[in-house]
């Protein structure tokens, strides 16, 4: 092993008072927000944190007792990590037991992202659920994300060991080595466990943010297990072009949430993927879905 993963890290808490801080953000007055840029951020903005900046600003502007159920969200542009992205909300609807917020997310004046999301008034109905959680290890079972890199860390290219050097706020526990490492063709299915490295606030929203977060991170690389390929190793360019949550129950993301992702269809440059956060005892708390251009480099 030549060269080891860098041990000098932030703590799990400040990673994730970081992660706290990032989400939360700064009004600017007529219903329009500043997000935090991230400490560390260097290139294009993280999917991710814009999907949950967004839906925390759609928040903002919304009673407490309306929560949300859904979003969709189009990428537009890619967001540079040099400068802060300003969210405008559109109240586009209130109801009796609905309300609807548009935001759009910009940066230097330009659309990087548009995102609908819906809100409901709490409400009893009939409960149903299908499919039941996959039959797979526990979290305690597994290597941590990290750990496998650290034991291939041979085998990573260079900009495979920068980003394993990268402090990350959640803990990541693959079920198959191989959604880590993507060496070989596979199987378009994986399974994560994950969690923030430390407790987050209990304060719903920030939990609902913290999973648009991540929902971000893999989905749509199952899309590329078939063919054996990574953006990191140069041989295949990869954007998301949209973006969907649906959140089902409350739940924590500071506790084990396993992500069970698959992608049905790929082609014409394109990956559709679809994924479910189940909370450790069984239960479906939110489903997503995604598609992205992927673009084989050719040699």
């Amino acid at each position: 092993m030549s060269d080891p993963v860098s041990i000098d890290h932030p703590t799990a808490e400040q990673l994730v008072a970081d992660l706290v801080l990032l989400l939360d953000l700064q009004p600017k007055g007529s219903d329009r927000f500043e997000g935090r840029r991230r400490k560390d951020g260097i290139g294009r903005v993280f999917g991710g944190q814009v999907i949950a900046q967004a839906l925390a600003a759609a928040e903002r502007t919304v009673d407490e007792d309306r929560v949300p159920h859904s979003l969709h969200a189009y990428f537009l542009r890619g967001g540079s990590e040099e400068h802060t992205i300003c969210y405008q909300v559109d109240r586009q609807f209130d109801g009796r037991s609905f309300s609807n917020r548009r935001v759009v997310a910009g940066q230097q004046g330009n659309p990087i992202l548009n995102l609908t999301t819906s809100f409901q008034r709490a409400q009893d109905g009939g409960h149903h659920q299908m499919p039941l959680m996959p039959d797979v290890p526990m979290p305690e079972e597994l290597a941590s994300a990290e750990e496998l890199q650290r034991m291939n860390w041979d085998q990573l290219t260079e900009i495979e060991r920068f980003m394993a050097r990268r402090p990350r706020p959640f803990e990541m526990r693959p079920v198959s080595p191989h959604s880590i490492l993507r060496n070989e063709p596979s199987e378009p299915v994986q399974h994560i466990w994950l969690r923030t490295k430390a407790s987050l606030p209990n304060e719903a929203r920030i939990h609902r943010a913290a999973l648009a977060y991540v929902s971000d991170m893999y989905l749509l690389a199952t899309a590329l297990l078939p063919f054996g390929l990574s953006p990191l190793r140069g041989e295949v360019k990869m954007a998301s072009l949209d973006h969907a949550i649906w959140f089902h129950e409350a739940f924590h993301a500071d506790d084990w949430l396993l992500y069970s992702m698959e992608a049905p269809w790929s082609g014409h440059s394109r990956g559709f993927t679809r994924g479910q956060f189940f909370s450790r005892d069984g239960r479906l708390v939110a489903s997503t879905s995604q598609e992205g251009m992927l673009r084989k480099v050719e040699p």
